[in-house]
């Protein structure tokens, strides 16, 4: 379900950019170089008390480096701290160095929201990068909303929530489930579906949207639905219950480090996922779990998300050449860890249109902000807090990287509550 129809097209798009662009740094181009400091008074552009300095602002990033999650997680972390080298490196924050706090969500959800109170109470930062489960992002949402902190999102999700204090920059349900679902169906004729995931709310949700997709709006069938626990290891029962369903796809969330144990017990089946019999789609596993799975443990499968490593273009290059100079030839780079990318340049975009950290005016100033330098391509944040994004499908290679074989002409318009799936 794309709603191409209601893409810009492209002179609005350049056009818009250009504004953007002019609106979100007025001072860059007038003075030909970085912002200064002494151009924003402290006192003017810190009214509440976060922790901005003359000479610096410190924000959080809140993220698993330890237990199940920290596989997945473990790029995010790399791709902000990418975003804020390069953003200090090119004069900072309103003329400001970034400085990090970073703390360790565990893999575990009331941790998650007592270090984001931390950060916000405590440290007073300006603004937190971070979480990745659904679970971790639902734990601390009360928290952001109760001290009115900003929240960078950067995982693809169930959608179904819409928070001024959170930006959403991987994608939603109509993005990602719906229209991986819809390619499927068109372009490998699939009449029946395996649903499989881990147990929290992000695969069940995202789940229960697919049921309604399948067998509402397409008139298609499922023919089973199972769960398991964060860290699960055993799938061998399922994978046996797969073969004798017979399904024409496998639609896979399974997250963190379960996939490992997954995709090498699905192979050891005998299914070969080269062979597209049956086609196994997933909208969870990127680049950054294929490390831990091997390529070719998964080479055949399909991925449904905006963002490959493989894609061709000039910023994708730089981003994937910086990333790694600064984390070592071996890394790789996947969906969420790009759109955690995006975080940090959007708040700073969004501060300097604002002209001040403080969490009211820069909640004014992000709809409409654009980055043209994202790697995935142009993106823009919608009043929704969502971005605007192509959806795209990639085919897994044995050298752990996807082939794009699919991605829409033109942005998508998030709607995080999309009507009949709610």
């Amino acid at each position: 379900m794309t709603k191409d129809t209601k893409s810009p097209n492209l002179y609005t798009m350049n056009r818009r950019q250009l504004l953007a662009g002019m609106s979100a740094i007025p001072l860059l181009a007038t003075m030909g170089g970085p912002l200064r400091a002494s151009d924003f008074p402290t006192a003017e552009v810190n009214k509440t008390g976060l922790a901005v300095t003359d000479d610096k602002v410190t924000v959080g990033i809140l993220h698993s480096v330890t237990g199940t999650m920290a596989i997945s997680e473990t790029g995010s972390v790399e791709a902000e701290k990418l975003a804020i080298k390069q953003i200090n490196e090119s004069g900072g924050v309103l003329g400001r160095q970034i400085e990090v706090i970073q703390e360790d969500g565990a893999s575990d959800w009331p941790t998650f929201a007592e270090k984001a109170k931390k950060l916000l109470v405590q440290d007073k930062v300006a603004s937190v990068m971070g979480c990745w489960t659904s679970a971790s992002r639902k734990a601390v949402l009360p928290v952001f909303e109760q001290y009115n902190g900003m929240l960078f999102y950067p995982t693809f999700y169930e959608g179904l929530e819409e928070s001024p204090n959170v930006i959403y920059t991987g994608q939603e349900a109509t993005q990602q489930i719906i229209a991986g679902l819809d390619w499927v169906a068109k372009e490998k004729g699939a009449k029946s579906f395996y649903l499989l995931g881990s147990d929290y709310i992000w695969p069940r949700t995202s789940n229960k949207i697919a049921r309604k997709h399948i067998e509402d709006k397409l008139g298609l069938k499922v023919v089973g639905e199972e769960y398991y626990p964060l860290g699960h290891t055993q799938f061998n029962s399922v994978i046996n219950k797969i073969k004798l369903k017979k399904p024409d796809v496998i639609y896979a969330i399974v997250v963190g480090g379960s996939n490992v144990a997954f995709y090498k017990q699905l192979k050891a089946a005998g299914i070969d996922m080269t062979k597209e019999k049956p086609v196994l789609l997933t909208i969870s596993v990127t680049e950054d779990e294929i490390l831990g799975i091997g390529g070719e443990n998964i080479v055949g499968a399909y991925a449904c998300m905006k963002y490959f490593q493989s894609l061709e273009n000039d910023n994708n290059k730089e981003f994937v050449a910086a990333f790694k100079e600064m984390w070592g030839d071996d890394s790789v780079i996947g969906d969420v860890t790009q759109a955690a990318y995006l975080g940090p340049w959007l708040w700073k975009l969004a501060v300097e249109k604002a002209g001040s950290f403080d969490i009211d005016p820069l909640k004014e100033s992000l709809p409409g902000i654009e980055f043209t330098k994202a790697p995935e391509g142009y993106v823009r944040i919608h009043e929704n807090h969502h971005l605007w994004s192509k959806t795209r499908v990639g085919r897994a290679k044995d050298d752990g990287q996807y082939e794009v074989v699919y991605e829409t002409a033109d942005l998508v318009e998030p709607d995080p509550f999309p009507e009949g799936y709610q």
